[in-house]
């Protein structure tokens, strides 16, 4: 994997959407356009973290390479390299999966 030019900060996450599989029945193709965003997302990078009431740092509950779910409408979506990541807050990270 190329080294990633985006070092999230605080408590943020970066994503990278992991594609679903495209199934056509009956001939339909649906458009790009009108697929919903897939929320399911490889762990990229870890921010700096967040700090509590006394500064002291909070551990990230996810780490790079886990596969998550994401809230729908979480996030600010990015293009490095013609590749589409997205930044999350840890908070709009629902689970890890499997």
């Amino acid at each position: 994997m190329a080294k990633i030019k985006i070092k999230p900060i605080g408590d943020r996450v970066l994503v990278k959407h992991l594609e679903e599989k495209e199934q056509v029945r009956g001939g339909i193709i649906i458009p790009d356009a009108a697929k919903e965003k897939p929320q399911e997302a490889e762990v990229i990078a870890l921010g700096t973290g967040k700090k509590d009431e006394d500064g002291k740092s909070v551990a990230f509950e996810v780490k790079v390479g886990d596969k998550v779910l994401i809230s729908k409408y979480g996030g600010t979506e990015v293009k490095l390299d013609d590749v589409k990541y997205t930044i999350v807050r840890e908070d709009d990270i629902l689970g890890v999966i499997g």
